[in-house]
């Protein structure tokens, strides 16, 4: 499974951003899908996930309320709108695939990921 990542960029704070996660191949509504985020010199911490079906969400506390994570099971993407940011939002964000769970659960831990994107950059100034 292939993951490409788009949509990053330079946004001023209060600004918004989509990012968006394509998947090259596979039975995509059968994997659970999360986002995750690494600032300079940080370790990578989980953003927000998604189960298969689309019917279980997930968001680390930093960012609930102003980020949304959704999926489109029929283009094999699954999307990060991200509103009200904020200087401390800067970073590479990433999206990654469970294939083992069979999309039914939602997963938090990085090394329950199977597959990761390249990352896109996402910079917000002050």
């Amino acid at each position: 499974v292939q993951l490409v990542d788009s949509g990053g960029g330079l946004v001023q704070a209060g600004g918004s951003l989509r990012l968006s996660c394509a998947a090259s191949e596979g039975t995509f509504s059968s994997y659970t899908m999360g986002w995750f985020r690494q600032a300079p010199g940080k370790e990578r911490d989980f953003v927000a996930t998604i189960s298969g079906s689309g019917l279980s969400l997930y968001y680390a506390s930093s960012v609930k309320g102003r980020f949304t994570i959704s999926r489109d099971n029929n283009k094999n993407t699954v999307y990060l709108q991200m509103n009200s940011l904020k200087p401390d939002d800067t970073g590479v964000y990433y999206c990654a695939a469970d294939v083992d769970g069979l999309g039914v659960g939602l997963v938090l831990s990085v090394s329950d990921y199977d597959y990761w994107g390249q990352g896109t950059q996402v910079t917000v100034s002050s």
